[in-house]
């Protein structure tokens, strides 16, 4: 899992009788990754008529659009002017995105499995706290839950497998770690995803306008807080995260 990994050049599928998927890679990668955000970007702006909903995974752009308006022909070809018109893969990442800074406690009973993960990346402890705290990562795509970002890509020593084993359940605001990525869970779930980190932080707002608090191109950090300061945190709304426009 490189950065090199990538396809030579974009692929579209047709996707039932009214999408289309442009995947930038066969793999997770920053440059694919960005791709994919890029281009739904300007999808969302200077798309084709007809186009009616659009979102990403890690390395892909899905499109909806209006079967009335245009057939997949129709709308492949208006998509091929859009890819070729320039290198995705180095094109900016949208704008309006945010650098969030989230509370952390990492290990103790909150997080149990950190010193695990740690000797899985030939770290200790402390290190293993330093290199995740001092990652600047990115929400690549929401899925799997509600509002439940993929976060990456962390350094290569975080290059270790899920556990063979489920954790019966984390509870919401668990940070996971595997395969150079973190996951920030939104709900309490099973998970094969060691347990590092503990938040305050609610990504799933149903009662609210934006029920999804992060978003893809987001980014983030994990600032590392004692178990009694994160619990003062709770009654925050943002569980203590603070954010700022990136330029």
């Amino acid at each position: 899992m490189s950065d090199g990994d990538v396809l030579e050049g974009p692929v579209m599928r047709n996707v039932g009788i009214d999408g289309l998927l442009v995947s930038f890679g066969d793999r997770l990668s920053e440059p694919a990754n960005r791709a994919a955000m890029a281009f739904r970007d300007a999808l969302e702006r200077e798309g084709p008529e007809g186009i009616e909903e659009t979102s990403t995974s890690l390395v892909s752009t899905y499109l909806r659009f209006d079967p009335v308006h245009a057939d997949h022909g129709a709308m492949r070809r208006r998509l091929e002017e859009m890819l070729t018109a320039r290198n995705w893969f180095e094109a900016t990442l949208p704008g309006s995105r945010r650098l969030w800074r989230i509370p952390t406690v990492f290990g103790t009973a909150l997080a149990p499995q950190l010193d695990e993960a740690a000797a899985a990346a030939g770290m200790d402890p402390e290190a293993a706290i330093r290199s995740i705290a001092g990652a600047r990562v990115r929400v690549q795509t929401i899925g799997f839950a509600p509002g439940q970002p993929y976060l990456g890509q962390l350094p290569p020593d975080w290059d270790i497998p899920r556990q063979t084993q489920l954790t019966e359940k984390v509870p919401a605001g668990a940070l996971g770690l595997a395969i150079r990525q973190m996951v920030l869970f939104s709900v309490p779930t099973p998970t094969g995803w060691r347990h590092v980190g503990q938040t305050a932080f609610p990504l799933f707002r149903p009662a609210t306008d934006a029920p999804f608090v992060l978003r893809p191109g987001d980014e983030v950090r994990f600032d590392p807080v004692s178990p009694e300061t994160l619990e003062r945190m709770k009654g925050d709304a943002d569980g203590g995260a603070v954010s700022e426009i990136l330029t």
